[in-house]
């Protein structure tokens, strides 16, 4: 038998992020969506807090975990692990604010492709490190295969140069995880990422952006003219494998679409309680016992976005269950990051129609909520792409075949 309760050991960890998510973000979430690009100084304690359960074990899940499948060494048993703890616990958090929990230190998207493609000694050097990551390019869009951003050896040095946008944490991370390629012709196998630290000579920040929604976040334009980084920052294996491909970068999506999708689902979750309360107060009853079609408009519409929202919360869970046991996941990491960001930005604006004035006005969250929600449909891949992703893995195309 299926069991979809959460695992008992993770309660305890859900239950902290739900509060943390209710007493810490949800209090300050208005004052920092105002104050754009101002860091939720708020947000240290918190930090120093997971960064201190990571240390002691007791946190699980608490920091950025990565997918890393050569490690199954044959062990058969089933595991309810780091990545989905993860998952759990960034929705629960988003269900506070997900532009506050963008901006975690040392919680960045860099940090799990460290975690996914780092070899051991990096691991260890990098360990503490909050990692944005730069993967978009303008005129790229979402082909993070046509990179154009170059890394040239020379000597025990690379030399990085291209620009790169919507970098999420990119002015207040200490490094940046910069996909670039060896050498244009040989394509997506020859794209690596490197670790940039703040400060480098050669790397700055261009601007930042300013945003729809999760404007507690910065999002940056960052310049590499000529910028050396040490070869050793090169994560994984510097050796261009045109059999593997684009694999070996892929593994980083692998673990990442998942949390986004997390984080949609929990955005997601927080408006659906919150309208679930405002048409009570209205005088609507929701009740699941009775078929759709006997209730009222509002009450049917609302059952059917719980659906939505189950159907995305289990994707999710199956895709961070099955890296967590080291199953291949690219095609279960598609559909949660596709359903979840399509089923968040539908569930939000849903959320702010049926609540009517109320709901577009500042008095309550849903409308920010609403503006938050569509960045997880375009970044870590957009829903075109991801689907175009999951038609290729179903049909057992290349992406040559299926464009």
């Amino acid at each position: 038998m299926i069991n979809l309760d959460d695992p008992k050991k993770f309660r305890p960890l859900v239950g902290q992020a739900h509060q943390v998510a209710m007493n810490m973000l949800r209090p300050i979430s208005r004052k920092y969506d105002r104050a754009e690009h101002e860091y939720p100084k708020e947000l240290d304690m918190l930090a120093a807090m997971i960064d201190g359960l990571s240390e002691s074990g007791a946190g699980e899940g608490a920091g950025a975990a990565g997918v890393r499948r050569e490690e199954a060494d044959g062990d058969t048993t089933v595991k309810n692990g780091t990545n989905l703890a993860s998952v759990m616990s960034i929705a629960e958090m988003c269900w506070g604010d997900v532009g506050l929990l963008l901006s975690m230190p040392r919680q960045g998207l860099g940090n799990s492709a460290i975690a996914s493609v780092a070899d051991d000694e990096q691991l260890k050097r990098f360990d503490g490190v909050w990692a944005g990551m730069a993967i978009t390019e303008p005129g790229t869009g979402s082909d993070s295969a046509n990179i154009k951003t170059t890394a040239t050896l020379d000597g025990d040095h690379y030399v990085l140069n291209g620009e790169k946008i919507f970098v999420t944490s990119g002015d207040r991370c200490d490094a940046v995880v910069v996909w670039a390629t060896l050498d244009r012709e040989l394509g997506r196998a020859a794209i690596k990422s490197f670790v940039v630290p703040k400060g480098t000579e050669g790397m700055r920040v261009e601007r930042l952006e300013h945003k729809l929604g999760i404007r507690a976040s910065d999002t940056a334009t960052i310049i590499f003219d000529n910028c050396r980084v040490p070869a050793e920052n090169l994560l994984g294996s510097p050796e261009v494998d045109v059999k593997q491909g684009f694999a070996g970068a892929m593994a980083t999506f692998d673990n990442t679409r998942p949390l986004v999708a997390a984080m949609a689902v929990g955005c997601a979750r927080a408006s659906l309680d919150l309208t679930r309360e405002l048409l009570a107060d209205a005088g609507v009853v929701v009740d699941h016992d009775r078929p759709a079609q006997l209730q009222s408009a509002a009450a049917a519409k609302f059952l059917q976005m719980e659906a939505d929202w189950e159907a995305a919360h289990l994707l999710v869970l199956q895709a961070a269950w099955m890296a967590d046991n080291r199953q291949p996941n690219s095609l279960e990491a598609s559909m949660a990051k596709a359903k979840a960001g399509r089923v968040g930005s539908d569930i939000t604006l849903s959320c702010v129609e049926l609540a009517g004035s109320i709901g577009y006005s500042e008095a309550e969250l849903l409308e920010k909520w609403a503006r938050d929600s569509k960045i997880l449909d375009i970044f870590e891949g957009t829903q075109q792409i991801q689907q175009l992703i999951v038609a290729r893995r179903i049909l057992g195309l290349s992406s040559a075949e299926l464009k």
